[in-house]
């Protein structure tokens, strides 16, 4: 039988449906991460600007792991030239409101000026402030504060509620509602997963990084040129073995389990219930200052690295998991996406319309159990596309066999076709197949992706990647610096930053606990 039979006979049954707008309410949301560089193109020191409002309390701009890494953040739309518009219009605020700096163009960080260069993010006085300056802190004991800088996009993405439903309802399906719903979206995961070496591959923008980001350190990586490494045919260094990865999974044997909720929660709830005597050397405490909310394997859920994660909404100081097992899964969160150096959004429409048709695949494509040969695959073919994946004849591994990645790459593009045809239904327009084309050139010609044009730009103008990326940062700043920014974008911006101020001094208000009481009563959550 057709390996995709129960991809067709779900697409055959939607497409049969009276309710033609059933696919048209998808929630779509972005964040994207940045550094602010100063004018000679190093890590900003200054403290993240007082006119951009409370880190620890803004809905739509706060920082990340430093100061200067800045983090935008649209709310969910069902359109995604809104979510675009917003982030856009955001962005627009942000350089209103910078003091003679940039904000950085590409996921990998500009040249480092060794660990103490890079300044710890800060959230203000209150329990729930220092506990995320604390976790930072330690993510640098951890991983080292130079790897946290790597920047990404991340695409937030939920079915409309009709959605569910009425695929339960051809499905058959007995469990409650909820319960489908959780178990629709762990299908969806597990095949973004096993298939998730595309987004990369497609969309990878860091094959070549600044030597200074390796500290001195040994590398297999090729030299570009005396202030740059690369690998001629990588398409994101970001996703590969110099990125940010829980490096101790080899020695404590954790790896989040996507079998179904109960057993994701379970696994993380372990992780971060369990001590690890590689953290343990660091301390909790300091000359009495935190060095880490617990010396266990995690610290919390976010630390564990994934490509994708399930997500809900949290209710206050409330833990991911517990979210979880209340509420179960609202939507998911894929971070596997570069920024892409060539917008100066970070990210186009038709990147986005290609990712809500991927991870709709994915959740209507056959889903079954990921077992250790098959996990080992994935990581296998994650790796492989970060480092080489644009070598002709690249060969995966799939079940057990070889293939290569462009005969997978398009065995997925014609059977997302389908997909695209039904996101497009009522669109004369047609964007989905559109982007659909042109990421099915992409598989067929690697010098098209974002990662080959990086390369053939810097080899062209003899550029280090450096000077690549800051000659890109330079030109988005113009085109953000000529924006107009309408009177009701500004006041919607003012308010929220008004607002973020008046909650931070709220919190600072509320706290009567000490912070080691603050981090029992965190944990305690059941």
């Amino acid at each position: 039988m057709h390996k995709y039979h129960i991809l067709r006979k779900r697409l055959k049954a939607l497409l049969e449906q009276p309710e033609s707008q059933l696919l048209t309410g998808n929630q779509i949301g972005l964040e994207k991460e940045c550094l602010r560089v100063n004018r000679s193109g190093s890590i900003a020191q200054t403290a993240h600007p007082e006119a951009l409002g409370s880190a620890l309390t803004h809905p739509y701009i706060t920082t990340d792991y430093s100061e200067a890494l800045s983090e935008f953040i649209t709310p969910p739309f069902s359109k995604i030239s809104d979510a675009l518009d917003f982030l856009q219009n955001t962005q627009k605020f942000v350089y209103k409101n910078l003091d003679d700096e940039i904000l950085w163009a590409t996921s990998m960080p500009c040249v480092v000026a060794g660990e103490s260069s890079i300044p710890l993010a800060r959230y203000g006085h209150s329990n729930a402030g220092t506990m995320k300056t604390v976790y930072r802190r330690a993510l640098g004991h951890r991983y080292g504060r130079v790897m946290q800088l790597i920047a990404g996009v991340h695409f937030n993405f939920s079915l409309t509620e009709s959605f569910w439903p009425v695929l339960q309802d051809l499905e058959g399906d007995q469990q409650s509602l909820q319960d489908f719903i959780n178990t629709r979206y762990f299908d969806l995961i597990r095949n973004s997963q096993r298939m998730g070496w595309l987004v990369p591959y497609l969309f990878g923008a860091s094959p070549a990084v600044s030597k200074s980001f390796l500290l001195g350190g040994s590398t297999t990586l090729d030299e570009f040129d005396e202030s740059t490494y690369y690998e001629p045919y990588a398409t994101s260094l970001r996703m590969g073995d110099i990125g940010y990865q829980n490096n101790k999974e080899n020695e404590s044997g954790i790896k989040a389990c996507y079998k179904n909720i109960d057993s994701y929660i379970s696994s993380l709830d372990w992780a971060i219930n369990t001590p690890y005597v590689g953290y343990e050397k660091f301390g909790l405490l300091k000359d009495g200052k935190y060095q880490q909310l617990n010396t266990n394997i995690l610290q919390i859920e976010n630390e564990y690295y994934s490509t994708i994660r399930p997500k809900q909404i949290l209710q206050g100081n409330e833990k991911p998991t517990i979210a979880l097992a209340k509420r179960g899964v609202k939507y998911v969160e894929l971070r596997s996406l570069d920024v892409n150096a060539y917008d100066p959004l970070g990210v186009n429409e038709s990147q986005v319309y290609f990712l809500e048709a991927f991870l709709l695949f994915c959740l209507l494509h056959d889903s079954p159990m990921i077992e250790l040969q098959e996990r080992q695959e994935i990581d296998h073919n994650e790796m492989l596309t970060a480092h080489r994946g644009r070598m002709q004849g690249l060969n995966l591994s799939r079940n057990g066999h070889n293939q290569t990645l462009q005969d997978w790459g398009m065995e997925i593009m014609q059977e997302m076709a389908v997909v695209c045809q039904l996101l497009d239904a009522d669109n004369p327009e047609k964007p989905y197949t559109a982007s659909l084309n042109k990421q099915t050139e992409r598989v067929l010609n690697p010098d098209m992706t974002p990662s080959a044009r990086m390369l053939d730009d810097m080899h062209q103008d003899s550029e280090s990647f450096h000077r690549f990326a800051e000659r890109m940062s330079r030109q988005h700043s113009h085109y953000y610096k000529n924006l107009h920014l309408s009177a009701q974008q500004e006041q919607f911006h003012l308010q929220a930053v008004k607002a973020s101020r008046e909650k931070q001094r709220e919190i600072e208000a509320a706290d009567n606990i000490s912070f080691e009481q603050y981090l029992a009563d965190y944990f305690a959550q059941r």
